[in-house]
């Protein structure tokens, strides 16, 4: 009888791979985790620091640099660090030689509530807590505002962000107690009368054109308030 040795040789490379793979996995699920390496995407501003979030992950999950890998949960880690009301967004991850990362995306803050509470409005509408590591230069909002009730506020807030003359000359955004809006620019004696959202593109484009007549002609220091609330005219108060 002859022996296929072709057989046998196909037969113990198998196994040779199977022991190999089990000692990699094995050896690969026990390998302790590195102390976390934290990576911030998005803009620079940095509200939260990289040493809070390691804290983070430690106050979930203990000492993570001291942990093998398989009793790691990413899930669990990615969770804590999204319930936390500076970031917006987490992914965590280990690499290959045991290093956990964390790529974290902070919120982005467009306008600052200061009433009898101080808070950041984010450019989700949500909350988002004021920080000690940087301050953003955004509009102030001012009066009745309700942190559960951010609606009208967020709204004008968001439109200042993406049009260049308002997100240079606005400065405070203020709410009557009956959700009327107010808004102060820079270097300018008047206060603009927005009332509600309806229309807003429209009220802001009348806005833009009695700015710049009034600048060409010198007269902005002549009145005392702007009120656009009326559809297509601006109502004028002169001082």
């Amino acid at each position: 009888m002859r022996i296929n040795w072709n057989y046998i040789k196909m037969g113990v490379l198998l196994i040779l791979v199977g022991f190999l793979f089990a000692f990699a996995s094995n050896r690969n699920a026990s390998r302790v985790v590195m102390h976390p390496h934290v990576k911030f995407v998005g803009e620079d501003n940095l509200y939260i620091t990289d040493e809070a979030v390691s804290k983070l992950l430690i106050q979930n999950f203990g000492e993570v640099k001291n942990v093998a890998k398989e009793t790691l949960d990413l899930n669990e880690l990615e969770n804590a660090l999204k319930s936390n009301p500076m970031i917006k967004n987490a992914e965590v991850y280990l690499a290959v030689n045991g290093t956990l990362n964390a790529e974290v995306e902070q919120k982005t803050p467009i306008a600052r509530v200061s009433t009898n509470a101080s808070y950041y409005i984010d450019s989700d509408g949500k909350y988002m807590p004021l920080s000690g590591n940087y301050s953003a230069r955004v509009p102030l909002v001012t009066g009745f505002i309700e942190e559960n009730n951010l609606a009208e506020v967020y709204t004008v807030a968001k439109k200042i962000t993406t049009d260049d003359f308002l997100e240079k000359h606005v400065i405070e955004i203020y709410q009557s107690k009956d959700e009327k809006i107010f808004l102060k620019l820079r270097q300018c004696n008047f206060l603009v009368q927005l009332g509600d959202t309806k229309f807003l593109d429209k009220k802001i484009n009348n806005l833009k054109a009695f700015y710049q007549k009034n600048l060409k002609e010198n007269t902005l220091k002549n009145y005392s308030k702007v009120n656009l609330q009326f559809d297509n005219q601006v109502v004028c108060t002169k001082i």
